[in-house]
This record gives structure tokens, sequence and C-alpha cells, in this order.
């Protein structure tokens, strides 16, 4: 039996993984990280750890217990633990990543894992940036048919509407990567929500559940505006460059703590991307 569980994503964070971004470089696959490469030059290993130590400063400032999974060099997107394992209310879901150069991360999440799944994602592809538990008892399942396909995220809804859960598979343009990019949520019953992008039927489906959107215009949403990740009574840590956002948030009562994490933004993925949260306690 595993140790973990999480029921939502807002519940108070008491346990999270993170891996270091010692082998971390920016590779091309994505729409985010081909605009950087046409631009700029590879970080430096100093500036990526330092920018890594200020997201698990203040994961431990809202405390959570932090756990590590040791990078391996031939992996630089290892660092982006959220894709590769999500965790249900049940237990840890191993995920099929679907791109080539992250698929050996699914051993070291094995092996922390100590193979202890409750279910293995085996139809399709399935990642972690693109499942959404919302609430106990209601998820959304993201499906671009580029990181997520239908096929991987009806296998994952299917296992949740069997405990009796409403899921819902959105589908969306593959050039937004992963659903978490479009929204995530800040606290229970509020999200922050690309709504130039979203279909309507879906924000509608939101608040009718009871969630209410915070806009986040495309151009910011595509620096991974929306990526941030909720610690539970009414804190987040949201990317210091989100900064219309996050005085927005901090207007909505929230605390927000906002590390800088440019270089990741710059790589395709956030606060949200960088944390795979193990533990929740509703």
């Amino acid at each position: 039996m595993s140790p973990w569980s999480v029921s939502s994503e807002t519940g108070v964070l008491t346990d999270v993984l993170v891996c270091p971004p010692d082998h971390y470089r920016w590779i091309p696959t994505n729409t985010i990280v081909r605009r950087t490469l046409a631009g700029a030059q590879q970080p430096s290993a100093m500036a990526l750890a330092a920018q890594h130590r200020e997201l698990v400063q203040a994961l431990e400032q809202g405390g959570a217990r932090v756990h590590v999974l040791p990078p391996e060099p031939h992996l630089p997107y290892m660092a982006y633990t959220r894709d590769s394992a999500v965790v249900t209310p049940w237990g840890p879901v191993l995920c099929q990543l679907e791109r080539p150069q992250r698929r050996g991360e699914y051993a070291g999440v094995t092996d922390f894992h100590a193979g202890a799944f409750w279910r293995k994602s085996s139809a399709g592809t399935l990642e972690g940036g693109d499942i959404h538990i919302l609430k106990p008892g209601l998820a959304v399942v993201g499906a671009s048919g580029g990181r997520t396909d239908l096929a991987g995220a009806e296998q994952f809804a299917a296992w949740l509407r069997a405990e009796g859960w409403e899921v819902r598979v959105e589908v969306f343009d593959e050039h937004f990567l992963h659903l978490d990019v479009l929204m995530c949520l800040a606290a229970p019953g509020l999200a922050v929500a690309c709504l130039d992008v979203l279909d309507a039927d879906f924000v509608a489906w939101l608040k009718a559940h009871g969630i209410r959107c915070l806009d986040v215009p495309y151009r910011e949403a595509m620096a991974l505006g929306c990526n941030l990740i909720a610690l539970g009574k009414d804190r987040v840590v949201s990317a210091r460059g989100s900064a219309r956002l996050n005085a927005a948030l901090r207007a909505e009562g929230l605390t927000v703590l906002d590390p800088d994490l440019s270089l990741f933004t710059a790589g395709g993925g956030g606060p949200h991307c960088l944390t795979c949260p193990l533990k929740r306690e509703e």
C-alpha cells in the first residue's frame, strides 16, 4: 500500500516530490521552448540550481515536506516531476510519457514509489500535467492528442468513474502542451485560466461545479502564467514573472509565494510542472 493520497488540487500540501535540475537543459520538445531556443543560450547550472532552491524554500515555507527524486544525466526534463506519475485518493498512477526524451523517467519514479502504484497507464499516452483532481469526486483530464491522447485520458477517467467520480475529458490544441498551461486551481472554487483559449462549455462546466476563473491572457499563459501550485489554506506558489496575476491573487485574499523560475518557464514548465504532490490534507 502506498502512503500517498491526493483528493484535490487545493488541500493542504504536506508532502511533495521534486527533482534537482542538475542535468536540466532546454530541449525542443514543445512550442514554448522552441521559441526560447531561437533567441537564448542554455542556462547555467548555477542559475538553475539557485532558482530551484527558491522553489523548494517556498514549498517548505508553506509547510510541505520536500522529497527528492535523484536526477539522471540522460533525462534533462526530469525536473518536471508532475508528468511521470500522479497521485490519486487511492495512491499513485504511473503515467505513460509521450516524448521519447522523457520515457526513461518511469524508472526513477517506479523506484521512489517502490512499485506501489494504484494503476499504470497502458493505453495511449498520459501525462500528469493534463490531470486535475479538482476536488473530491471531480476531475478533468486534458487530451490534446500530443502529450496525452484520448485513449490515455479515457483510460484514466474510467478508473476514477469506477470509483463514483465525475470526470470530464477536455480536448484542446496540442500547441498548449498540457492543460496546466491553460488552467490551474489556486484555491477551493477559484481557478486561474486562459479564457481566450478554453472552450466556453468547459468554463461553464467549471462554474456549474462552483469554480470561477481569474482570466490569464494568452501571452501570459504561454509564459506559464496559469501554472501555479496551491499549498492549501489560501496560499499558492506562483512564478515571480506572473506579476499581474499574482497581484490579482493577492487581491482575492491569497498569500502568494513567488520564486523566480524564469529559466524553467522558458523551458515550458512552472511551479505546477516542477512539483508532484504526494499527500494533501482536506
